[in-house]
């Protein structure tokens, strides 16, 4: 980063880092939870088994809310509740990433605030604004003193938050508007996870630091959180199930055991197919733009990647199905019941449909298979807010991953396979597709779309321009072309009648 920026500015986003540094002694004693013998422990622990400590101490976090919501369960209901979620969500931020702890507790605070002095109205664009340009400011920062680099620090924790704030300002929103009876249309389609008043703070707290979700998300809406801690999720306001209550068992242990054999799966097939290189992924050239993968036939070399980049993705199948079991433990992913008593579902917590990703025979399929609980927040609090606006859902995607440039030659390609699809759904489907899934016509598909998502999502991965444009600048910009060549095509064919019924 210091080579591409003109002096000026470099002097003064070091003089703007310096200040920010010059309140770590005053927030240095907040770290206070975690003992130091537990330090010890993992340093040791590190030492014996050659990993690094900010990893053990991730993974650790990640299995330790297994327990943590055990006790959750066994909790009573309210308040202990909450003030259980918030404390055991600060000591798993300060186990992980020390003091920088309190850059949640900081924009915590102030969002809430503003929701306290602000109008439902006003607050719903101001806290989502702030909220943005907190994460913004944090991805900044971690590009400019950490540039390609893959260190822990606050900014992931700091992008669930974000979603958190910016759901809970337009839920207080909606309950205003249907308390007064308007019409809005969005308001109307997100009532059932619409609040008439704000939390208090320590309802706020434990759900904006839920030990649950706090380290690799899901976020879901504060009504689902609340329910799961005020028991009106199982029970009814005199305190008779709802339902036949299910058992929590399996959807607990099924996405554990799940999640444990994806990181099986990530440590081995990662480091046997590395995208990046293992012993400097920061400085070093990638793996796949090496001469001596570049020397390789175009067929072999996109089999590797497409590999790797398949590797790569059970760390998110890990997270994510970690903890959705940790909500599940306390029913915090449960549904609840329907009109008729019986059990909707696990879906709350659920942030991924691993066969649906892989198999997915178009984008649309594959974007709502993929990190749910984003692609939720996405559509309900910026795509229909924007009066469906792709411009705007994308690119406050793009905000909130970061600003690499890899992120943007991703985000910028996508809508280019999107109008691929639309125009092959029109002119080619009534042709060849029957509806299934797994016909001639939808393998075709499914084979395609992996292909063609293998293919575009490269940068997203490489980050750096350079890297990530010498990656299709060696593929002939393969995928772009044959887009364009599709659609030109596909386009001028006659366009099949719909058959009567």
């Amino acid at each position: 980063m210091e080579r591409v920026l003109p002096e000026v500015l470099r002097t003064g986003i070091e003089k703007m880092i310096e200040w920010a540094y010059s309140f770590e002694p005053y927030f240095a004693p907040t770290v206070v939870l975690v003992p130091g013998f537990v330090k010890e422990a993992v340093e040791s622990l590190s030492q014996s088994t050659g990993q690094d400590v900010e990893t053990l101490e991730y993974l650790l976090g990640m299995l330790i809310c297994y327990p943590l919501g055990l006790i959750m369960l066994a909790l009573p209901y309210g308040k202990m509740k909450h003030l259980f979620s918030f404390i055991l969500g600060a000591f798993l931020l300060q186990f992980t990433i020390g003091i920088q702890w309190i850059h949640q507790l900081i924009s915590s605070l102030v969002a809430y605030v503003m929701f306290l002095v602000l109008p439902a109205k006003t607050a719903k664009t101001v806290v989502p604004v702030f909220a943005m340009i907190y994460i913004t400011a944090g991805h900044l920062h971690r590009q400019y003193i950490n540039y390609l680099g893959w260190d822990l620090d606050f900014t992931g924790s700091q992008m669930v938050l974000t979603m958190k704030l910016y759901m809970l300002a337009y839920n207080l929103y909606d309950g205003d508007v249907l308390k007064k009876g308007k019409d809005d249309r969005a308001s109307k389609k997100c009532a059932d996870v619409a609040l008439s008043s704000l939390p208090g703070i320590i309802e706020y707290l434990g759900y904006t630091f839920c030990f649950a979700s706090v380290l690799a998300g899901p976020a879901f809406e504060y009504k689902y959180y609340a329910d799961a801690c005020d028991g009106s999720r199982l029970y009814d306001k005199d305190g008779k199930p709802k339902g036949k209550v299910p058992s929590n068992v399996w959807p607990t242990l099924r996405p554990l055991l799940a999640s444990l054999l994806c990181l099986g799966i990530f440590v081995v097939g990662n480091g046997k197919f590395p995208l990046l290189d293992p012993a400097d992924p920061q400085n070093a050239t990638p793996v796949i733009i090496t001469d001596a993968m570049l020397a390789k036939p175009f067929y072999q070399r996109f089999a590797y990647t497409w590999l790797a980049l398949f590797l790569i993705r059970f760390k998110y199948y890990f997270a994510w199905m970690n903890a959705e079991g940790a909500n599940n433990v306390w029913y915090a992913g449960f549904e609840g019941f329907d009109a008729d008593g019986n059990p909707k579902g696990w879906q709350v917590s659920n942030n991924v449909d691993v066969i649906q990703f892989e198999t997915a025979p178009n984008l649309k399929t594959l974007s709502a298979a993929w990190n749910k609980k984003t692609a939720n927040w996405l559509a309900k609090y910026v795509y229909i807010r924007t009066n469906g606006s792709l411009f705007a859902t994308y690119g406050m995607s793009a905000f909130w991953h970061g600003f690499y440039p890899g992120y943007y030659l991703f985000f910028l390609s996508v809508p280019i396979m999107a109008f691929c699809e639309r125009i092959g759904r029109k002119k080619l489907t009534p042709r060849f597709g029957n509806g299934k899934k797994w016909s001639p016509w939808g393998i075709v598909c499914i084979i395609s779309t992996s292909i063609m998502t293998e293919y575009m999502i490269q940068p997203f991965q490489l980050l750096a321009f350079d890297w990530a444009w010498t990656n299709w600048t060696n593929y002939y910009f393969a995928g772009h072309i044959t887009c364009f060549v599709f659609y030109a095509v596909v386009s001028n064919l006659p366009t099949p009648k719909v058959k009567e019924t």
